[in-house]
């Protein structure tokens, strides 16, 4: 699966404030991700997000 910054990326499991979306901020070994929800940053290794994606999608600029 390619991803690139600015995609947005369902996961698995969903974030404490109850969204299962997130943000590409950066990628490489690692993915810096923003919640969809409540904003929330993090870093997360790259196998992680792999295994875990239920999903990809483009953002929407509207």
């Amino acid at each position: 699966m390619q991803f690139e910054v600015g995609q947005i990326v369902k996961l698995k499991k969903k974030h404490p404030c109850g969204s299962f979306e997130w943000e590409i901020l950066r990628v490489g070994a690692d993915f810096r991700l923003k919640c969809l929800g409540c904003g929330h940053q993090v870093m997360v290794k790259r196998t992680l997000v792999e295994k875990n994606c239920r999903g990809l999608r483009e953002k929407d600029e509207s």
